[in-house]
């Protein structure tokens, strides 16, 4: 009886798991916190805080009244009465569809989560009430593990350097994630844009417990977002960047999941007497983050190769050859990979697990390529080859008709001074599509610097690319007719230029526009991450200029390169990042990676700049070719017809 008196004197709450009025802060908040903090002694907080309890109970209505929903599929807030079906758990009918095809997969996986057995067909169906606040407990127990993890890999201090003050102090755009399918959420972003609600640890108040508050997405830089505290209007005086998926940010509905307290910033605590009207208010057909976003976060950055394993790798001494490496480390999919005869474990090379640049035990032997056999006879102890399907697959080609042969001419992004697009040879054909490419003028006698290209790659041109796209060809070096022009080379040379028709002229959409910011592998010194600009787009060619040096130090990349990152990838990973150069620090550097790119440099130093002239239609093997007037850097997007042969 006494049970029955003390439930019937419970404050109601609504569907937001909010209680009715404001309640006393004295109130015992133990029944409505996470068992993890249960455990620990919690100060009580102030009796006279207006403050949001929650009960756990995201989408049910124990009173019977209307309240707030969120829509379990998109993540729409909405008034209860206004949501589709009787459960009141979609906002739409196409909704309430789409989820369907999904909730037998995400009651087995919360029936697993609770018990660790297989469900029966009576508990699926009795557990389709509390699903998603067992998903979001779910969620956050990734999400945990997933910090512990960024906790380890520590990161070091960039100088003050914050990616937030950047872009807001020169008013940058950053790259969306959506252009990065290679990191973390890059296919699974979604619709996440300015005016997302999410919940958010509430740092103005001095409380001794961690409490809540929502806030909403005023600006998004790649991972990074500007937030600003509910209730704070156009006031941005405590508006604060965060990463989003920080295991910190949650989807609208997680503190009521999660037995949290919502309590509003102290700065505008005295603007409202009822806060939770004001949030039905506020979030009425606001959107949020969907309620697996953590789970979806933790899933992306899990990544198949482990320390330990063997590939075979570029020897970065003699591009001509692979080497047998081994995983030291793996941080956010790239690789330290150390080379196997390396005792002291220095000689390392870093690259991205989806690189181009390693392969399978056996790769070099099944297409021909050159491979420098290890001194080692047998494995060490724990080191196992990587299975070969983990490596990035290339288009199969046709090499049965015509192909790409020795001799041929083409331009060519030089490996060895990324910011240049050269004249360049084909010295060998392999097995596979793959192709052996000296850089003419520059080449050792025994082409110990020759590289691999396969034939799709996006880093090798027609003759005539850069002429039509008005970049500058480096000509070979010391030959001594400039202007160049191809027409009188390729005769002077008694050589053919490769046929147009073989090159990759696929364009992907892919959403990069010039002056967005970005964070880029330096690839002369592959270990650095920096911060950079996109500043000229040629169809799928991206150039990448390091913020604070010469443009000499710029990088032509493909834009699907994984060496390419979202703004705030570092600080989700725990990688370090290189913040830009000043100039007291360029002139004080000495002896480093940025001088050792810099002599590469000078080599074609002696060059004027230049750009090749017209190229005559009997050109290419006295077939007709039109090419087409080049994309402007505002034509980032195009299909791909800078290079197309005219049917009959």
């Amino acid at each position: 009886m006494s049970e029955h008196s003390s439930r019937s004197k419970r404050k109601r709450r609504d569907s937001f798991g909010m209680f009715d009025g404001y309640d006393s802060c004295s109130e015992d908040t133990s029944s409505s916190s996470s068992s993890e903090e249960s455990e620990e002694e919690v100060a009580p907080l102030p009796s006279n805080l207006p403050i949001i309890k929650n009960n756990g109970q995201v989408y049910t209505y124990p009173d019977g009244k209307s309240g707030m929903a969120t829509c379990e599929m998109c993540g729409m807030v909405g008034v209860r009465d206004a949501f589709y079906s009787k459960t009141k758990r979609f906002c739409s009918v196409s909704c309430s569809r789409s989820y369907s095809s999904n909730s037998k997969k995400a009651s087995i996986l919360a029936r697993l989560q609770v018990t660790g057995k297989p469900p029966t067909k009576k508990a699926k169906v009795l557990q389709k009430q509390p699903l998603v606040a067992k998903l979001a407990a779910y969620a956050q127990y990734q999400a945990t593990l997933q910090n512990q993890a960024k906790t380890k890999a520590a990161a070091v201090s960039m100088e003050g350097f914050s990616w937030g003050n950047y872009i807001n102090s020169n008013s940058f755009i950053a790259a969306p994630v959506t252009c990065f399918k290679h990191a973390p959420m890059g296919t699974c972003w979604g619709d996440i844009s300015e005016n997302v609600r999410v919940e958010v640890p509430n740092t103005d108040c001095s409380l001794p417990t961690k409490v809540f508050w929502i806030a909403g997405i005023v600006k998004l830089a790649g991972y990074n977002a500007l937030l600003r505290y509910e209730g704070f209007e156009n006031d941005s005086g405590l508006d604060f960047w965060c990463n989003i998926c920080s295991s910190d940010i949650h989807p609208v509905g997680w503190c009521a999941a999660s037995g949290k307290p919502l309590v509003p910033p102290r700065t505008i605590q005295h603007k409202y007497t009822n806060w939770k009207a004001f949030l039905v208010k506020r979030l009425t057909g606001a959107k949020t983050l969907p309620p697996d976003f953590s789970q979806k976060v933790s899933e992306s950055m899990q990544y198949p190769f482990k320390p330990c394993m063997r590939v075979e790798v570029v020897d970065k001494r003699h591009l001509c050859r692979t080497r047998v490496a081994v995983v030291e480390s793996v941080i956010g999919g790239r690789l330290r990979l150390v080379y196997e005869e390396s005792e002291d474990r220095t000689d390392d090379f870093w690259c991205h697990m989806h690189s181009p640049l390693i392969h399978h035990i056996g790769w070099s032997r099944s297409i021909g390529h050159r491979f420098k056999r290890s001194d080692i006879t047998k494995k060490q102890d724990g080191h196992f080859d990587t299975p070969p399907h983990l490596f990035a697959k290339v288009k199969e080609v046709d090499q049965s008709g015509e192909w790409f042969k020795e001799g041929m001419k083409l331009e060519a992004i030089d490996p060895l001074n990324l910011s240049t697009i050269c004249v360049a040879t084909i010295r060998k054909v392999l097995a596979d599509g793959f192709l052996m490419i000296g850089i003419d003028g520059s080449e050792a006698a025994d082409g110990s610097d020759w590289f691999c290209y396969h034939a799709t790659s996006p880093s090798i041109f027609p003759v005539g690319f850069c002429e039509i796209n008005m970049i500058e060809l480096t000509p070979p070096r010391g030959y001594t007719k400039l202007p160049f022009k191809w027409f009188d080379y390729l005769r002077e040379t008694g050589s053919i230029a490769a046929p147009v028709k073989l090159f990759n002229k696929d364009v992907p959409n892919h959403g990069f526009r010039v002056g967005m910011k970005l964070e880029a592998v330096d690839l002369m010194e592959p270990r650095l991450i920096c911060v950079a600009t996109v500043t000229r787009i040629i169809h799928r060619l991206l150039r990448i200029h390091f913020d604070g040096w010469e443009e000499e130090y710029d990088q032509w990349v493909d834009c699907e390169s994984p060496d390419l990152y979202p703004v705030g990838w570092c600080q989700l990973t725990g990688y370090q990042l290189q913040p830009p150069a000043s100039q007291s620090s360029r002139e004080s550097q000495s002896g480093s990676s940025k001088q050792k790119k810099k002599a590469k440099s000078q080599q074609y130093k002696g060059h004027k700049k230049m750009t090749t002239l017209q190229l005559k239609e009997e050109l290419i093997d006295g077939e007709d070719y039109n090419f087409l007037q080049g994309a402007s850097d505002q034509e980032s997007n195009g299909s791909a017809n800078f290079y197309i042969k005219q049917e009959p």
